[in-house]
């Protein structure tokens, strides 16, 4: 199950922006890869995506700075 979230997410990601290596970048906000903006797009095609809401609270910089980190994210909610 995680593979497939993981390329759905991937999916997802690549769509917003290709040019980043998602797998191997683990510093996405902390490096300035992607912004705000991004970040949103992100949070909006996830909530579509995973059938989800996400909390304004947990839109921060640790769940967004790599692609695992938002996996588990997806997991936190998909359990509730």
């Amino acid at each position: 199950v995680r593979y497939i979230m993981k390329n759905k997410l991937l999916k997802i990601l690549n769509d917003i922006n290709s040019d980043i290596d998602y797998i191997n970048e683990k510093d996405l906000v902390d490096a300035g890869t992607i912004d705000s903006l991004e970040i949103m797009q992100i949070v909006v095609e996830i909530e579509q995506s995973f059938k989800i809401e996400i909390d304004s609270d947990d839109v921060n910089e640790d769940n967004f700075n790599s692609i695992e980190a938002m996996i588990s994210l997806i997991e936190k909610y998909k359990e509730k």
